[in-house]
């Protein structure tokens, strides 16, 4: 039985490596400008044309992956003879995880020999998506499904998640902030450091004034975490801010000999609640994800 990895959108994962890789896809909802769009990726919804709108005051919501659909993505692959391997998004950011799940036991239902594993990563973003890429990797290199749930098992909560939120705004609609700590916030041009703890919760751990202090403090993260610099990959997403992104992967690669970095859009669905502007840094550390 062929192993598949099933990956969903919230991994960030460049569109040219979902389309060229043989990982399979799925994507969460967005409801914008009245239209309802499955995030696949920046396919359809360019990332460009959903950033921009959202800077002229668009507010879009989200949906999660419903269990039907799951249970639609799952018996094609399962009646292909194909062993899933489904790595998922945060279930306490998404109930996307849960409608996995569900789906999964309907499937069983019907197809007792069916092999579907899923595991809730706990991660976001480019850090769920670096997740999915060291799996696929291991797939490549002739890993078995058993082996990738074991690895991660052992591995996702060494995922390190740095973001630097540009909009205050965006994480009061989201319920993150309260209404005065946003207006002073913006005012004293304030950057929040927001971290995901080893449960999968938003944390703010510290508050930057300025966005090139901010951004320094996310290679400062790295460095004080990360190891084995020249052999690891490292994720930094962006909500439309290219160049900041490329600013940050350069100093990572002259300062600390990083070779592998992934830069990619967040995505309309997390994008819609950080906003325009925010920037991620992502990587395994082998001090874990707690916060020292």
């Amino acid at each position: 039985m062929e192993t598949v990895l099933l990956v969903d959108s919230s991994c960030d994962l460049p569109l040219e490596f979902i389309e060229k890789s043989e990982v399979e896809a799925i994507g969460l909802m967005c409801h914008f400008k009245g239209n309802e769009y499955e995030d696949d990726f920046g396919k359809t919804l360019k990332y460009e044309e959903f950033y921009d709108a959202m800077r002229k005051g668009e507010k879009p919501s989200t949906s999660q992956i419903n269990s039907y659909r799951f249970y639609e993505k799952f018996k094609k692959l399962v009646e292909k003879n194909k062993e899933i391997v489904y790595l998922a998004f945060d279930s306490t950011l998404s109930g996307t995880f849960n409608s996995a799940e569900i789906a999964r036991m309907q499937i069983l239902d019907e197809y007792p020999n069916a092999s579907i594993k899923i595991i809730d990563t706990k991660c976001a973003s480019i850090g769920e998506g670096l997740v999915n890429y060291y799996a696929w990797k291991a797939l490549k290199s002739g890993k078995t499904g058993a082996d990738i749930i074991s690895w991660a098992k052992e591995n996702c909560n060494n995922m390190n998640h740095w973001f630097v939120v540009e909009n205050l705004f965006h994480l009061r609609r989201g319920g993150r902030l309260s209404m005065s700590k946003a207006v002073v916030g913006t005012l004293l041009n304030i950057k929040p450091i927001v971290f995901i703890n080893e449960n999968g919760e938003l944390i703010n751990t510290v508050n930057i004034r300025g966005r090139k202090k901010a951004i320094r403090f996310l290679e400062d993260k790295l460095k004080e975490r990360g190891n084995d610099f020249e052999n690891m990959v490292v994720g930094i997403s962006h909500g439309d801010c290219l160049s900041d992104a490329e600013y940050l992967k350069d100093i990572i690669k002259s300062e600390l000999g990083i070779k592998e970095v992934i830069i990619n859009h967040v995505g309309p669905v997390i994008g819609s609640h950080v906003g325009p502007g925010m920037l991620s840094l992502c990587f395994f550390s082998n001090k874990g994800r707690k916060i020292i």
